[in-house]
């Protein structure tokens, strides 16, 4: 345990952006697996609605910092490319 005042702060800090970026990562999660699940039930429309979704929750995220905007477009590209799978 910190003995500085100023190392506790970072670690109560630390502590809260950890909580943070776990619930953003979570409803990236999230969102993707609504996004292949209405893929998998072959509903056209509801799988474009999805993606719209999922994209614009992994861009905010990337926003925020808390995934690297390279890999937020490695993700959203992965997704468009499942969803021409079944959009053609």
């Amino acid at each position: 345990m910190a003995n500085i005042k100023s190392a506790k702060k970072r670690i109560n800090v630390i502590a809260k952006k950890t909580a943070l970026n776990k619930a953003r990562k979570s409803q990236v999660k999230t969102a993707i697996r609504k996004f292949e699940e209405s893929l998998v039930a072959g509903n056209k429309e509801e799988a474009i609605n999805n993606f719209r979704s999922a994209e614009k929750k992994i861009y905010q995220v990337a926003a925020k910092g808390t995934m690297h905007k390279n890999a937020a477009a490695r993700k959203v590209s992965k997704l468009a490319k499942k969803l021409n799978t079944i959009a053609g």
